[in-house]
């Protein structure tokens, strides 16, 4: 009996704020799963359709893609301005006051829906943009809305751990949610944040799970590098992956804060802006023969497996990728940034003979998403999980924490938190 009242005091008693704060969080974390997986599977479809035209007819493809970039910045920029870009900016400014953005714009669902369809036809029109970075956006606002049908309190854990689900479910890698939020999302990262968080991605995690199944997100890559390769290879990826990593970053936060005239004068003319950049996007697809439109998924994932490519993969994707983001259309750069990793580890292995391309490529992924992100811990769990190898973890640690200080020396701010300043101060003209 004393062993009962101690583990059930006569006293407890069930708090209903309590009960209603958990049911709010598993329905938002089921929630969430279903529609990321669903997103997932739009956007496959509609880079598709987009592979489907350029196959038919290159050129008539290619010149529907400025169209398509200023008819989707145009819309967004009018009607859902905290629509554009990524995603994680907004989540990011989100937390810096929960009670006053859950009742805005920032991650409502209005905004959500606008982030979804504008994601999508990005994609449809040869976009090279990612779906993880709108799923995080996506999350945090259907965990809010959840949070406000059930009137509870909403906080800046209730959004941390919608937007690192979101992370979760984009990759199928729960690690890299926990991660990210530590990294990223959460300025102070406190205890309760930590459990709300965990308890989400687990959550949305396993409504992946049950429904896409058990599925690896490049396949199950196993590679090896000696201890003499690693000494040598893994600084060389670190350092050229955070040159390149952080040379994106740095005209992306140009474009968000330079007040040099070229960057003021696109910055008041968004829509030539998003027709140059459609353009730059059209002629880096033809160049590389379709390589570079979308997502990069299919050519990364061969790489990763130690197929071959263009060598002009890499370039080009880097071009498509920072027209796209500098456009302000709706689209994530994860996806984007993974491939021009692997496209610059397959140049290194080009000219590295007798290396093994997959260890190369997979050290190139976690250099330059390193170098754009600056989150190296979230870089190497991200590819570890992705690839289901466990055998490259130093070499990638060396490569991330070199990748990391290189970005840091070309740019210093880092770009999410740059980019979230625009959103906290609610200024819908600026950055992308």
């Amino acid at each position: 009996m004393d062993l009962f009242e101690k583990c059930w005091p006569q006293n407890y008693r069930l708090d209903p704020t309590a009960l209603l704060r958990r049911a709010a969080a598993v329905i938002g974390a089921v929630l969430l799963g279903l529609v990321a997986i669903a997103f997932a599977k739009s956007g496959e479809a509609a880079q598709q359709i987009f592979d489907r035209a350029f196959a038919a007819s290159p050129w008539l493809a290619a010149a529907g893609t400025p169209v398509v970039f200023v008819a989707v910045v145009g819309i967004t920029r009018h009607w859902f301005p905290d629509a554009r870009g990524s995603g994680i900016p907004q989540v990011m400014a989100a937390g810096h006051n929960p009670a006053v953005s859950a009742q805005g714009t920032l991650i409502s669902l209005r905004t959500a829906s606008a982030k979804f369809i504008g994601t999508l036809a990005m994609l449809l029109g040869g976009g090279a943009v990612g779906r993880e970075g709108p799923t995080v956006q996506i999350s945090a606002a259907l965990m809010v809305a959840v949070h406000r049908w059930l009137r509870v309190p909403i906080n800046a854990g209730v959004i941390i751990a919608g937007g690192a689900a979101g992370v979760a479910a984009a990759f199928n890698t729960p690690l890299a949610g926990v991660a990210f939020a530590i990294e990223e999302l959460a300025a102070a990262f406190e205890q309760k944040v930590a459990v709300l968080v965990m308890a989400a991605v687990m959550i949305s995690g396993l409504v992946s799970l049950g429904i896409a199944g058990d599925y690896v997100y490049f396949g199950a890559v196993t590679r090896h590098l000696a201890i003499r390769d690693i000494l040598v290879l893994a600084p060389v990826m670190g350092v050229l992956g955070g040159l390149a990593g952080g040379t994106f970053a740095r005209l992306l936060v140009a474009m968000a804060t330079s007040t040099s005239r070229p960057f003021v004068f696109a910055r008041s003319h968004p829509l030539a802006l998003a027709f140059a950049c459609g353009l730059l996007v059209a002629a880096a697809g033809l160049a590389s023969g379709g390589a570079s439109w979308g997502t990069g998924y299919e050519t990364t994932r061969q790489l990763l497996s130690g197929g071959e490519a263009s060598l002009a993969f890499g370039p080009a994707k880097f071009v498509a990728s920072l027209a796209t983001a500098l456009s302000g259309a709706p689209g994530g750069i994860f996806a984007p940034s993974l491939s021009v990793g692997a496209g610059l580890g397959q140049i290194v292995a080009f000219f590295a003979k007798g290396e093994p391309s997959g260890a190369l490529v997979l050290l190139g992924v976690a250099a330059y998403f390193t170098g754009v992100v600056r989150a190296p811990l979230t870089a190497v769990i991200i590819v570890m999980e992705m690839t289901a190898d466990r055998s490259m973890i130093i070499p990638l640690f060396i490569t991330a924490i070199i990748a990391d200080w290189v970005s840091s020396k070309v740019c210093h701010a880092k770009l999410y938190h740059v980019l979230s300043q625009g959103f906290r101060a609610g200024s819908a003209d600026k950055g992308t």
